[in-house]
């Protein structure tokens, strides 16, 4: 028996199935563990590394997400329930407020807090583990930094680890194609709160199998079945999160042009987008609400205090006329969205291809997000705009074949957002006069036949 060895359940209830025991018995250096969403697979590498910290005195851990904000709202919360950090009787101290940097265990052991957006102390010298939460979000060059800092020099324990869990994604991602990285299959059998030991499913189990049977599409085949699949007949197969995705934030310039885009919603998300543009054109997504369930008002005071101190150009919204008076009431005048989808996003997918610089000429923040919907997250759906890169697809003709006309009406909050806001940047459907030049397209990449075409049809 090996020192972790799990059998069927300790002395705290935990019990480790599955993938989970396959973690705790093996030496792996890399090891990272799969499988459709609510398997346990991160309850149960959090059981592991506060068993590690505590069997280790003066060990060195790191727990990470590829974003900061994103770690505090989801590992972070099931870390405190596993340590009892609620309880008055807790000894693992955190230091740092309420976006702790690290928590200390009585025996000197310490985990240290990480977003890869702001690495900070965490990464900055040795650790003996590093456990990333959603690692497919990271890039191949994010694991391997990772590694480096896992080496084995200084360590407290006899072996070191770098681990994840993840999701599945395209079977292009680089976890399944990298040999030195052992991959361990989580299933929802493995997850003892979903099935009880002989495989049968529980009360509570049926309920959360029920949401992950609703899905649809790429989401139900890697969110319930565990497939890495390739989304197929997405509208903006050219977006690429390595490409278009900044890891990190970075103060807005004074003089950069900023415009907000909204597409109203309550069942619904209701999307707020802040898009910088910079003197060269280029677009950057660096605030962002995305929630269902609040009004418009609320709404309105939030953007409000949210872009207090910036100079908004505009705001673009869709054509609600009561939800557009609400707003204006509220202090935000508005301005309605140019909508025509078929030309729309053929100017979003022109931003999106790279020009002469290398560079496209639309960016997303990672960390742009004001706050996570728990509603959507817990029906699994995109909790934003990034989320539904990948769920904007076109519909299947009788052949089975995309139809690239108009795209299925789901997952397309923050898609049409992100629309109104690449044609009011680009000037799509603005008043031409006589003076009106090809510039004023750039954007979209036409000739001066096509920009005659659109002053004759009116837009």
């Amino acid at each position: 028996m090996t020192e972790y060895q799990i059998i069927e359940e300790d002395e705290s209830g935990f019990e480790g199935r599955g993938a989970i025991s396959e973690l705790w018995n093996s030496r792996d250096f890399e090891i990272m563990i799969s499988g459709p969403a609510d398997t346990g697979k991160t309850y149960g590498c959090l059981q592991y590394i506060d068993a590690l910290l505590w069997e280790h005195p003066g060990a060195q851990g790191v727990m990470g997400r590829k974003t900061y904000s994103a770690l505090v709202t989801s590992a972070l919360q099931t870390y405190k329930r596993v340590i009892g950090f609620h309880d008055a009787r807790c000894p693992i101290k955190a230091y740092g407020g309420e976006k702790p940097e690290w928590y200390d265990y009585p025996n000197g052991s310490r985990l240290w807090l990480v977003g890869l957006d702001s690495p900070g102390k965490a990464l900055s010298s040795e650790r003996d583990f590093i456990y990333f939460v959603q690692a497919e979000e990271l890039l191949l060059e994010d694991w391997e930094i990772l590694i480096t800092r896992a080496s084995g020099r200084g360590a407290v324990m006899s072996y070191t680890r770098v681990i994840g869990d993840c999701n599945p994604a395209s079977p292009s991602h680089w976890i399944l194609h990298r040999k030195a990285l052992k991959l361990l299959h989580s299933r929802h059998e493995d997850n003892p709160t979903l099935y009880d030991r002989q495989g049968n499913l529980l009360p509570e189990g049926a309920k959360r199998m029920a949401v992950l049977d609703s899905l649809t599409g790429t989401r139900y085949l890697r969110l319930r079945k565990g497939l890495w699949v390739q989304a197929e007949g997405v509208v903006y197969d050219g977006f690429n999160r390595g490409t278009h995705l900044l890891p990190s934030s970075f103060p807005i310039p004074a003089g950069w042009r900023r415009i907000r885009t909204i597409d109203f919603g309550y069942t619904n998300p209701f999307v707020c987008q802040w898009w910088a543009i910079d003197p060269d054109g280029r677009m950057y997504l660096y605030r962002e609400i995305y929630l269902t369930g609040r009004i418009v008002r609320d709404h309105a005071r939030q953007i409000l205090r949210l872009s207090g101190g910036e100079r908004i150009e505009k705001t673009i919204c869709d054509h609600d006329a009561e939800d557009r008076a609400t707003l204006e009431a509220e202090g935000i005048p508005t301005v309605p969205a140019w909508k025509a989808i078929s030309i729309g996003i053929q100017a979003v997918q022109q931003r999106l291809e790279l020009a002469g610089d290398g560079k496209p000429r639309l960016f997303v923040f990672a960390d742009n997000l004001v706050e996570i919907d728990e509603t959507l997250a817990e029906k699994r759906k995109p909790v934003r705009t990034l989320e539904e890169f990948e769920s904007y697809v076109w519909p299947k003709g009788a052949d089975g074949r995309p139809q690239k006309e108009v795209p299925v009406d789901e997952f397309n909050h923050g898609m049409d957002a992100m629309r109104y806001a690449v044609a009011y940047a680009d000037g799509l459907g603005a008043p031409v006069s006589k003076t009106f030049t090809i510039s004023n397209y750039a954007g979209f990449g036409t000739s001066r036949t096509t920009a005659r075409r659109r002053r004759s049809d009116g837009w």
